[in-house]
């Protein structure tokens, strides 16, 4: 049953340079749609925020000659009246719908176009205004008693309902605040609820793209830790990885990206994944580090990101291995009746991307029957130690782990305790990236 609005009142004009929508009393061709006034409208735009200067603007979407809806005047929650606007079908509505209408009443009576009037055509109609204002909030005015219809209204997407001898002042302005707070609310949880999805979605592609060790058949024990330096990230430009080769070798990796954004942590993955597939390719030492700068210096951004490396393979007797240093600090050995020391770092190569046709000597170390082989970045030996400015440096981490170990502490312990001391000495969380890695051999 179509319904108009009354046409006793004028309605106050929207704000300067667009369309103004005003009910004339006794207008030509007694139009009352609220049309608009002698220019075409403004594109319609997300909802203004309602603060306390601004006033509420309602459009009213409703096609009853008759005048059986009266639409009361109203005023705001600081006394200001609300702006009114009508329209007698969609297409209207969707030319006046502009960015400062906060609110729209629909006459669920309004029939779809081309259809007959009834409940699926009520809903259809709301639908197709959900769809044309997704910003804007809804009410759904039903007829009296109708209160199964709007319920439906409200499931399908309406901020709220209401019935036609409802429509007084008071209850009405109420019911339009509550209807964009309601809106402004839904929009926020909806946000908030994507953002979640979103942390949870990069969190599982960060925690996948973390290594898993290839040890099946090898003796040796392995265990690592890792900070990400970045706030909320699982990732970050440090990487690290741990494969057994066919003819039994160990070979284990670390490194760090300079820097430790996601795009240094994006780098940090595909030179971790090339290095694993180089070792089961066979390469190893000078040459499998030469090609890791190629990889390196065509996936890097800009000519001065660059990347420390440090490379260790172990002989499948376990007793000896080979040491490649790409500007990376050298590992720590401890051995049973010895303390803890660093492997010699003498040869030290540049780190990758640094130099064009670089070189990277490949030195041998002994390592005995037994021992325990930590690998890690600078952000372990980086942090300050509580003493003005002093860094804890390979010296302090050295006596720390010497410290640690005759403690009885061993693997993932060790490295837990390791990392936490390290923190505590820094007075809180590190500000770059922390990877350490430890292999053991027990005889």
């Amino acid at each position: 049953m179509p319904v108009p609005v009354p046409r006793q009142r004028a309605i106050p004009a929207v704000e300067s340079g667009q369309a103004q929508a005003v009910f004339s009393p006794g207008g030509p061709s007694g139009d009352t749609t609220g049309g608009l006034a002698g220019t075409a409208p403004a594109p319609r735009a997300a909802t203004t925020p309602v603060d306390s200067t601004t006033n509420l603007t309602l459009l009213v979407i409703e096609d009853d000659p008759a005048g059986a809806l009266g639409v009361p005047e109203m005023l705001d929650a600081a006394g200001r009246p609300i702006r009114i606007r009508t329209a007698r079908n969609l297409t209207e509505a969707e030319r006046l719908l502009t960015h400062d209408v906060h609110c729209i009443l629909l006459d669920l009576a309004l029939p779809a176009p081309g259809r007959a009037t009834d409940v699926a055509d009520e809903l259809a109609t709301l639908k197709h205004v959900l769809e044309l204002a997704p910003r804007h909030a809804v009410l759904a005015l039903t007829a009296s008693g109708d209160t199964e219809t709007g319920a439906e209204a409200v499931r399908v997407g309406a901020q709220d309902y209401l019935f036609r001898d409802e429509l007084d002042s008071r209850l009405l302005s109420r019911a339009i605040r509550y209807a964009v707070e309601r809106k402004r609310s839904d929009k926020a949880e909806r946000r908030l609820t994507e953002s979640r999805l979103r942390a949870q979605e990069n969190a599982r592609l960060e925690r996948g793209l973390l290594p898993t060790p290839l040890l099946e058949g090898s003796s040796l024990r392995f265990a690592a830790r890792y900070r990400p330096g970045r706030s909320r990230a699982l990732l970050g430009g440090d990487f690290y990885d741990t494969v057994r080769t066919t003819d039994g070798t160990v070979h284990a990796m670390i490194g760090d990206v300079c820097g430790h954004g996601p795009d240094e942590a994006a780098l940090g993955v595909e030179l971790r994944i090339a290095w694993r597939a180089l070792t089961f390719a066979g390469l190893c030492g000078d040459e499998l580090l030469s090609t890791l700068q190629q990889v390196l210096e065509h996936e890097r951004e800009s000519d001065e990101i660059f990347a420390t490396l440090c490379t260790v393979d172990i002989a499948p007797d376990g007793r000896r291995a080979g040491l490649c240093l790409a500007g990376h600090p050298s590992p720590l050995i401890a051995r049973p009746g010895r303390p803890a020391e660093l492997l010699p770092y003498e040869n030290n190569g540049p780190a990758l991307g640094l130099l064009p046709n670089a070189r990277w000597p490949r030195m041998q170390v002994e390592l005995g029957a037994a021992w325990s082989l930590m690998l890690y970045t600078d952000g372990l030996i980086e942090g300050h130690t509580g003493v003005g400015n002093e860094r804890l440096g390979q010296d302090g981490m050295v006596d720390m782990v010497r410290r640690q170990l005759a403690q009885g502490l061993e693997g993932e312990e060790l490295l837990r305790a390791a990392v936490s001391e390290v923190r505590e000495l820094n007075g809180g969380e590190l500000a770059d990236d922390v990877a350490v890695l430890l292999l053991d051999r027990k005889p």
